[in-house]
């Protein structure tokens, strides 16, 4: 059967194996109902949890969890970028203190075209904006702060770094994502942030003196004063930039008394962002993406889209498990989350990383070795997470020279470690559990990529491939789960003609779409 790189095919052949392990070819017809459907037997982005279900029945509701088409959508991104930018690239600080000199920032040479040449040649298809960081300093002219870059006598103070940046990537075919940090060390100095207000209902946008907008969406949403502030600051990033698809989160707190913690109002800020930009990601304290649970850009080893929640401060998606627990989402952790979960979610992982040491922009820092940012895509894109790489601009308003051809090098790296798909056009069988492939004539093989369809979810928990050798199946490579991607590193070339793809274990029948084979030129 002759089917595409992909293998698509017109109709999907389930495939049961006498194990019970079975498997089924993609098809193109859809897999699941959408959130919120009425039939009660659909699956669902999230089904809850009880203490009373036994470890088949946590087992079987995980096999029924559905992406949602923005989550979908964001796993195929496979590499998005961050560009840490602020007053913090002129203090030399990482966490900025709030009381900066809005003219201390001056980046004279700003030129936004220039990052998004360098993030499309990378082969990134999403950027995110540090909009606000820890300090709330503000990179467009807010109604609602002055510590802003119109307090900045940068471009006469008419400046609004939002507005090159969100052009720039569209012009250049790139996505545009926001990170609007939830901690505000300005606001706190004002009075604002975590001043102990109780929630009340406010009007959103909040008039203010000179208001120049007319019509457009209004909401009244419950929220503390500093709710209501974030309210306010997401409104006017989502109304007057343009569509966003990424909205991105930390849950960091401002550097203040312990008994002056800010709880924040996530249920509001969630149901304004899915109001005004309905198809834009919200991550990673969010609903729809997580964090992987550090900062070095590594997905775990077997790594789950499907995994534990529990629900907290106002509507806040979070762990069940720790972080960084070693299983997010196997058979063990389903069982040791039951305690405190509240559902099974899809919730797949976002492994972030810096290309230097530092978050934001430092001239005695260089740029990751080539090899260490593909030791991260193979650790990353290569175990069901999607990689959000962060490239500083410099105080003059561009990306180092130094990371821009660093990010060229990572991507012609990648292209030659993944150059072109032997498993192309070739013949294709299915039997009970099991995909073959038969390249015509005898390949070396050395990279191996693999990709469920996950509209029908993340079944397989374990496979093994094996390439026929002298007239026997041979396993090469093995391991645990696939997901919206999994690709494996041989440890030398093998060379065959047929090679096949072996389901040992999945929860329900696993629906494989990719199975590429490649020889490296390295």
């Amino acid at each position: 059967m002759a089917v595409s790189r992909r293998l698509f095919v017109t109709a999907a052949a389930t495939l049961v194996a006498s194990s019970g392990t079975s498997l089924a070819l993609a098809s193109s017809a859809p897999a699941a109902a959408p959130v919120g459907s009425a039939a009660a037997d659909e699956p669902w982005y999230r089904i809850p949890v009880s203490p009373d279900d036994t470890p088949e029945e946590l087992v079987r509701k995980a096999s029924r969890v559905r992406p949602t088409e923005r989550q979908i959508a964001w796993q195929a991104l496979e590499r998005t970028a961050f560009l840490h930018f602020g007053v913090n690239t002129f203090t030399g600080l990482e966490w900025g203190t709030g009381d900066e000199d809005p003219d201390v920032f001056q980046p004279a040479g700003l030129d936004t075209d220039q990052w998004a040449r360098a993030l499309r040649d990378g082969g990134f298809k999403l950027a995110i904006l540090t909009v606000k960081h820890h300090d709330g300093f503000v990179l467009y002219p807010s109604r609602y702060s002055d510590h802003t870059v119109a307090s900045s006598s940068w471009r006469g103070g008419q400046g609004d770094v939002l507005r090159s940046f969100a052009d720039s990537m569209r012009r250049h075919g790139i996505k545009v994502g926001v990170y609007v940090s939830p901690a505000d060390e300005n606001q706190y100095l004002h009075g604002v942030y975590a001043n102990g207000s109780a929630r009340s209902e406010h009007a959103i946008p909040t008039p203010v003196a000179g208001d120049d907008r007319t019509g457009g969406p209004a909401f009244r949403l419950p929220a503390t004063d500093y709710g209501a502030h974030m309210l306010n600051q997401l409104y006017e990033v989502l109304t007057e930039y343009g569509p966003v698809d990424e909205v991105w989160f930390d849950g960091a707190q401002g550097r203040i008394p312990p008994d002056k913690v800010e709880k924040y109002d996530w249920d509001s800020w969630y149901t304004l962002i899915r109001s005004l930009a309905p198809d834009a990601t919200v991550a990673v304290s969010g609903p729809d993406v997580r964090w992987v649970g550090n900062e070095g850009g590594l997905a775990r080893e077997n790594e789950w889209s499907v995994v534990p929640v529990q629900d907290k401060d106002n509507g806040r998606t979070d762990f069940a498990l720790s972080y960084d627990a070693p299983d997010m989402g196997g058979r063990n952790a389903l069982v040791a989350a039951q305690p405190v979960a509240d559902h099974l979610q899809w919730w797949p992982a976002e492994a972030d990383v810096s290309i230097r040491d530092g978050w934001f922009y430092h001239a005695d820092q260089q740029p990751k070795s080539v090899q260490q940012l593909t030791d991260i895509y193979f650790g990353s894109v290569g175990r069901n997470a999607v990689l959000l790489l962060n490239v500083p601009p410099d105080q003059e308003g561009r990306l180092p020279a130094a990371d821009v051809t660093r990010l060229r090098e990572f991507r012609e790296r990648i292209d030659r470690e993944l150059p072109e798909d032997l498993a192309r056009g070739a013949r294709v069988k299915a039997s009970p559990g099991t995909v073959t492939v038969d390249l015509g004539r005898a390949r070396e093989v050395d990279r191996i990529r693999l990709a469920e369809d996950i509209r029908h979810g993340q079944q397989v928990e374990g496979f093994v491939v094996e390439a026929d050798l002298a007239g026997t199946w041979t396993r090469v490579a093995e391991a645990g789960t696939i997901g919206a991607g999994r690709i494996l590193l041989l440890a030398a070339p093998v060379r065959a003609r047929r090679w096949r793809v072996r389901v040992t274990r999945s929860r329900r029948t696993a629906h494989l779409a990719r199975f590429e084979l490649y020889r490296s030129r390295t």
